[in-house]
């Protein structure tokens, strides 16, 4: 049995949590060696009332509904335990607290706190990581990306509203250079028909953010950065549910509900989702044009009539948490289904209709968790999903169309047809089939106090058949295969010195991939028309290292470095093209890599009486060979919008990001963050020795370079009834001008007129909102009025977003049932 000689209480909070409106102390329980402890049992004792609970796997207790009074909040854990004075008082107050080798009484007023929240210890581990959290954002009606593009460095870039193709920037890096994860498995895994705006900020814990340096927990050729989802874990048994509407005919809910049998730790969660939108908001300024016979634009003002969006889902898991032989045990089955209709290609040149995409993805998993595996200090995980995935993309409308839904008239008033016969190429009903095969395996040995070694591989496979319903039985007999395998393997050592100010973790990555094409030819042989299938294949290999440390100077106050030769392998679709998204197949793409830097250092937070502050600030570097780019097209009125990926030569992205933050008597929240940077070309040369000419050192298009957010929070006690909350927000966001086409150079007759076609406005975006959380501490209503002033609000291929809308969100919650 090991002797634990002192047990840390990390992160406990005495807090009014926003989601379910109860007064809660929760925390986290970890050994003299930083590791969070399972099962610890925590002992809230007063005067009148005794509370008892257990540590979840994740180390995690929590207790709801704690009256006022005078507590000892103790912990015991191999037969020894630490006792810690609290006082509690229910006026909706929260406190991080950190209880260390020197025991202190802890009160809420009038005490300088030293914080250690769960937080503040993710960020202080000397990777670039900001953690997001989402108790304030659960009761609002706030979409998970939303969440993320307020966030210092990120910038998430959709096309359009609901349901629109979405790529994340971390700091000049971007597309699948940036890889989202759920509870570390890649999301990816459960198809086109669920994303991040899938999962409510409700049933999510955190949001941790990697930028430029990524853990190999997150085993993933994640070269610019990754951004991984932690879902909620609680052990009681709970029911949650939210339904908002709003503009554009915008419905979305979702409900979750958890259940476990304390005995036997039998567990079943259970999650489902509805969304639909018509998005037929109205777009304006000089990207919304009609282009007329003569070449001309007429410049509208009109309603998006071919952008619907539909999706729902269902996700069931059943097992076993919390026992002696797995922390976690889940067997998982995840069915999710979307349709999408297809307003344009690329650029908003010219408008379909009756372009549409159907998706659907059936997904069977297994989650295996333990502790202590075996032996004290061996930590196991293993993730393993099989999934289906189909998609149909429908295209057969042979009209052109303008941006009032008509359509399009030639000089003499003829009806104008398109060039292949359908709204973007040929008439198709092209339908993809995949299998994925996803497994993921992680072990972690601490082999000396405060030395842990970590090995993690991912195998991901992918087997794809494309096939046109148009075409005959024998020309789909002639359909061809794709098949795409990627395996990554990391080692890391991780450890910390000096009593925990230093924190050390140098890792390597191991990266493989096999692409394989298959297409059957008709060849004569012996005279006969024969079937024969060829076969092309190729393999990648590649190695990437890092270092990410940090050390404390004082509690509060920590310097942070991480570097990494990264690498990304091609995606499969880069690699293979998808039609729903007008991307072509270029299997000769060359994987990506980039040397990252990141050099910063977190103050905070410091909290003196009523007054809390944190501010944290990092420089950044890139550089970067063979980057994998969308191909941009210059020629922005072609009706033709398909493109695909393609290797960039050198590019070289440097800048910097700050975030501060402030609170007073935690009921008024003020947070600031700007990111700026550069992103240009860095190549001089052709390879024939001839100048890239209006390319080199210049700024890559299509990228927002510089943002500046802000978000401003108070709320009111006892508004209209007794023990009820009112919360009131304020946000902005601006994003500095930008261009979509490359500088074409001063050759070019007219290069000023086309870089002002190609070139966005700033942008300034505000928003508002309200939440009033009922005395019942079980239902919220909240309201948001977004992009309050109606200003364009552009995006990717400068695709303009929703102005101004209005929703409202009803939230539910029952709790211990």
């Amino acid at each position: 049995m090991r002797t634990y000689k002192h047990l840390l209480f990390l992160g406990g909070i005495l807090a009014f949590s926003q989601t379910f409106a109860q007064v809660t102390v929760s925390g986290y329980v970890i050994d003299n060696k930083n590791r969070l402890l399972n099962n610890a049992k925590v002992v809230l004792k007063g005067s009148t009332k005794q509370i008892e609970a257990h540590t979840n796997y994740t180390g995690k207790y929590s207790f709801t509904d704690v009256p006022a009074g005078n507590y000892e909040l103790i912990y015991i854990h191999d037969s020894e335990q630490v006792i810690e004075m609290l006082a509690v008082k229910n006026d909706d107050v929260e406190v991080d607290l950190t209880v260390g080798k020197q025991l202190q009484n802890s009160v809420l007023d009038g005490v300088v706190i030293k914080a250690q929240s769960v937080k503040n210890e993710i960020e202080k581990r000397g990777f670039a990581v900001n953690v997001i959290e989402t108790k304030e954002a659960a009761v609002r009606n706030i979409q998970t990306n939303e969440l993320l593009d307020r966030s210092v460095g990120v910038r998430v870039r959709q096309n359009g509203g609901l349901g629109a193709a979405v790529d994340y920037n971390l700091n000049g890096m971007s597309g699948n250079a940036v890889k989202i994860f759920i509870d570390g498995i890649p999301i990816s895994t459960y198809g086109s028909s669920f994303d991040l705006n899938s999962i409510p900020p409700a049933l999510i814990e955190r949001i941790e953010v990697y930028k430029g340096v990524v853990p190999v927990y997150l085993s993933d050729d994640a070269l610019g950065g990754a951004i991984n989802i932690v879902l909620k874990r609680g052990l009681n048994s709970n029911v949650s549910a939210s339904v908002s509407y709003g503009s554009f005919n915008t419905f979305q809910s979702n409900l979750s509900s958890l259940y476990r049998a304390e005995k036997s730790g039998f567990t079943l969660k259970a999650s489902g989702f509805y969304n639909y939108s018509d998005n037929d908001y109205e777009i304006w300024g000089k990207f919304a044009r009609n282009i007329r016979p003569d070449g001309t634009y007429e410049y509208v003002r009109a309603k998006r009539f071919n952008d619907a969006f539909k999706s729902k889902g269902a996700r069931v898991e059943a097992g076993f948490t919390d026992v002696s032989w797995a922390d976690s045990f889940l067997l998982g089955m995840n069915l999710s289904d979307s349709y999408n209709e297809i307003q344009h290609g690329l650029y908003m040149t010219v408008p379909y209709k009756d372009r549409y995409s159907k998706s659907n993805a059936n997904v069977f998993s297994l989650d295996y968790r333990k502790r202590n595996l075996l032996l004290n200090g061996l930590d196991f995980d293993f993730n393993g999903s099989i999934s289906n995935r189909k998609q149909l993309i429908s295209d057969l409308n042979p009209y052109r169309y303008n941006w009032y839904g008509e359509i399009a008239k030639g000089l003499y008033g003829e009806e104008l047809k398109t060039p292949g016969g359908a709204q973007q190429g040929a008439p198709t009903l092209n339908h993809i089939d995949r299998t994925i095969a996803t497994f993921r395996t992680g072990l972690s040995y601490e082999f000396l106090p405060n030395n842990r070694f970590l090995v993690n591989h991912m195998f991901y496979d992918v087997d794809r058949n494309d096939r046109d319903e148009l075409k005959s039985i024998q020309q789909q007999a002639f359909s061809g295969k794709r098949k795409l395998t990627k395996n990554i393997t990391s080692l890391a050592y991780d450890a910390r010195f000096i009593e925990d100010k230093l924190k050390l973790n140098v890792f390597s990555k191991f990266y493989r991939q096999d692409i394989e094409k298959t297409d059957p030819v008709l060849e004569t042989i012996n005279g006969v028309a024969t079937r024969v299938d060829k076969r092309t294949a190729s393999t990648k290999n590649d190695v990437g290292y890092g270092i990410a440390t940090s050390y404390l100077i004082k509690p509060a106050v920590a310097i942070l470095f991480s570097a990494e030769r990264a690498v990304r392998l091609p995606s499969e679709n880069e690699v293979f093209g998808n039609p729903g998204e007008n991307m072509t197949e270029n299997p000769g793409l060359r994987p990506e890599v980039s040397d990252n830097f990141n050099l910063g250092g977190k103050i905070g937070p410091y909290q003196i009486n009523k007054h809390k502050i944190s501010f944290s600030v990092s420089g950044f570097i890139r550089d970067a060979k063979d980057k994998i780019v969308r191909q941009v097209n210059d020629r922005l009125n072609d009706a033709q919008q398909v493109a695909p990926f393609e290797n960039l030569g050198k590019t070289k992205a440097k800048g910097f990001e700050a975030e501060i933050f402030y609170s007073f008597s935690n009921r008024l929240n003020v947070g600031l963050n700007v990111s700026k940077f550069s992103s240009v070309f860095n190549l001089k040369n052709d390879p024939n020795g001839n100048e890239y000419v209006g390319r080199y050192n210049v700024q890559i298009p299509n990228e927002p370079f510089f943002t500046f957010n802000g978000n401003v929070q108070y709320s009111f006690n006892d508004v209209l009834l007794k023990k009820s909350k009112l919360f009131l927000n304020y946000g902005f966001g601006f994003v500095d001008s930008f261009y979509t086409i490359w500088n074409p150079g001063s050759g070019i007759t007219n290069r000023d007129d086309l870089l002002r076609q190609a070139q966005t406005p700033t942008q300034l975006i505000q928003d508002i909102g309200l939440s009033y959380i009922f005395p019942n501490k079980q239902f919220v209503v909240s309201f948001d009025a977004k992009n309050i002033f109606d200003q364009q609000a552009y995006d990717n291929y400068a695709v303009q977003k929703p102005g101004r809308a209005f929703y409202v969100k009803l939230t539910y919650n029952l709790s211990k049932f």
